[in-house]
């Protein structure tokens, strides 16, 4: 990978920041990021600052919830079988367990179902629904997926199977005809946000359970489910998604349910469960059930009630994971040969590449792997039930859902979101597909999507880096899309001691400013390539994040590297 692009947020008016920075009481580098932020006054800085759970919408206000509350009332008044039917992913498996945990709490009528990532594929399938069908379910709540389910839901209809749809990816043209349909991503839903993550939706559902019920439970003991989908689906932490994930982080620190407690010991999460820690340690070993093998094991694994069982489940998908671990890096390694052996490939704007034995489970991974080395809008297919299915990711900026969508006369079937979306195509379309994604992309796509960018915040002279500033940084958390930690950059840097190498791959070193006083450790991911230039370079420029480090209770400031520039 090349030179990275740095570009720097524009700088608020000087008077504002001013304003707010005497308003609120914080110095001017911390200002400016808020003001960059659309926090510009006392109000809105409160709001932000303490996040409340007063502040969420009421879930009446989601078009349809009415319909789905009066039809499962129906359902459990008159003893009805009711099937929680999810999706295998972390958001999809989260779902479930919040959904199928709050009913079997008080209605035994009730079970679950998750798709089998290889026979069945994504969503709402007709084995799932013929299974619901023959076991005498007359209810299908769907969490996750169903959106685009249209035939499916027809079908269910027929066979006297009702269905109320829980999703969050974008509808088609047509809904499917459900008894309800909750979504906010349609266009008559005039729900006030937009971005919950199916977990999100399956909780304003049971939210709106409770309050029309009158039932003495607490909707609030699932926050920490929602966190983990919130942070696992890559969905903007802004509105109800931060409050949210605010709450559900504090739970999940304080009174984790067993499943969650046991994968946080495994992924090393001692204390503090953060957005990075859930995408990193804990996302990981969920999705690793429905990847390897089944996501039902997932599912069990956060219902769990007991430390024992907990552990039992937890060190099951550790295992999954390691495995999962394995395979993606060796594929990741194939895909990577076979752009670097192919002229065409190397110079196109698009990756797309397909090998009919790749692990349909991990090709996602593998796809987001390929974009650290080609920046680009990227398509990793196999071969699954005679057609080639894929996993698409793309870059910030470009929208990959909406590039496939023009391709869509050479698909049986894709779904997703902006930055990740699913498809599936007869064997014989491959060709054709991979000459239309590139055409799509290429006509789109602006030439500086396709080189990495670093978004910098602000110029930050590193004397300013004072234990109050970083309390205050911490206290924007959670970070995540549309909240991320800010990106710093310093000018006239340069080294304190030596550079040590750590892992062949990272770097660690001390750093100050030239004419400065402070001076900071530092860990450079990856970034071994720049050794030699800082050991033999007098001055340097760094762009960095701020993190606090506790070691045996002693806390510290550490920059964390995001890329440095030599003149």
């Amino acid at each position: 990978m090349g030179e990275k692009r740095w570009v720097y947020k524009a700088v608020p008016d000087n008077n504002l920041v001013e304003r707010l920075s005497q308003g609120i009481n914080v110095s001017q580098p911390t200002a400016t990021i808020l003001a960059q932020r659309g926090i510009l006054d006392y109000d809105t800085a409160r709001e932000f600052f303490n996040p409340s759970l007063s502040a969420l919408h009421s879930p009446f206000l989601m078009r349809d919830m009415q319909k789905a509350v009066a039809r499962i009332t129906e359902a459990l008044t008159n003893d009805e079988r009711i099937l929680v039917y999810g999706d295998y992913d972390v958001d999809g498996t989260t779902s479930v367990a919040l959904f199928f945990g709050f009913l079997d709490s008080f209605y035994p009528n009730c079970d679950f179902y998750i798709p089998d990532r290889y026979s069945e594929g994504y969503g709402v399938s007709k084995q799932g629904v013929d299974w619901a069908i023959e076991n005498n379910y007359s209810l299908i709540v769907s969490l996750d997926c169903g959106i685009r389910s249209v035939d499916l839901v027809i079908y269910a209809e027929e066979n006297g199977v009702d269905f109320i749809i829980c999703d969050h990816h974008r509808p088609g043209s047509i809904l499917p005809p459900a008894i309800a349909v909750l979504d906010p991503k349609r266009d008559d839903c005039d729900y006030p946000f937009k971005e919950l993550p199916g977990c999100g939706i399956g909780f304003k559902f049971v939210q709106a359970i409770i309050q029309h019920n009158d039932l003495s439970i607490d909707p609030f003991q699932y926050l920490d489910l929602v966190a983990v989908s919130i942070a696992s689906d890559i969905v903007p932490i802004t509105g109800e998604n931060r409050i949210l994930a605010f709450i559900g982080i504090e739970r999940l620190n304080a009174s984790a349910r067993p499943g969650l407690r046991a994968l946080m010991n495994l992924a090393g999460i001692i204390k503090n469960a953060s957005i990075e820690g859930i995408v990193f340690g804990l996302a990981p070993r969920i999705n690793a059930a429905g990847r390897i093998s089944h996501a039902k094991m997932a599912v069990n694994l956060l219902l769990a009630e007991s430390e024992e069982e907990a552990y039992h489940f937890g060190e099951k998908l550790n295992i999954k994971n390691n495995k999962r671990r394995d395979v993606d890096t060796k594929i990741t390694s194939q895909a990577l040969e076979m752009i670097a052996s192919d002229q065409q490939l190397t110079s196109a704007k698009t990756t797309v590449l397909f090998k009919e034995d790749w692990h349909k489970g991990v090709i996602g991974i593998v796809a987001s792997r390929c974009i650290e080395t080609y920046h680009r809008p990227t398509i990793i297919l196999t071969e699954s039930n005679g057609k080639a299915t894929g996993s698409a990711r793309s870059v910030p900026g470009f929208d990959v859902h909406n590039a496939i969508e023009e391709c869509a006369e050479l698909l049986t079937q894709f779904g997703g979101h902006k930055y990740a979306a699913g498809l599936t195509m007869e064997l014989a379309q491959i060709e054709s597909f991979k000459q239309r994604f590139e055409e799509v992309v290429s006509n789109s796509i602006p030439d500086e999507l396709l080189i990495p960018k670093i978004e910098i915040d602000a110029s930050l002279d590193l004397d300013l880096i004072t234990p109050n500033f970083v309390k205050v940084l911490n206290r924007m958390q959670p970070y995540g899309p549309e909240n991320l930690r800010p990106v710093f950059a310093a000018e006239n840097c340069k080294i304190v001691g030596g550079v040590k190498v750590i892992k062949d791959k990272h770097l660690k070193f001390s750093v100050t400013q030239i004419g400065g006083s402070s001076k900071y450790d530092s860990i450079a991911f990856n970034m071994v390539h720049y050794q030699e230039l800082l050991q033999s370079k007098n001055e340097f420029k760094i762009a960095f994040s701020i993190e606090e480090n506790e070691f045996r209770g002693v806390r510290s400031i550490q920059l964390t590297v995001k890329d440095l520039k030599f003149d």
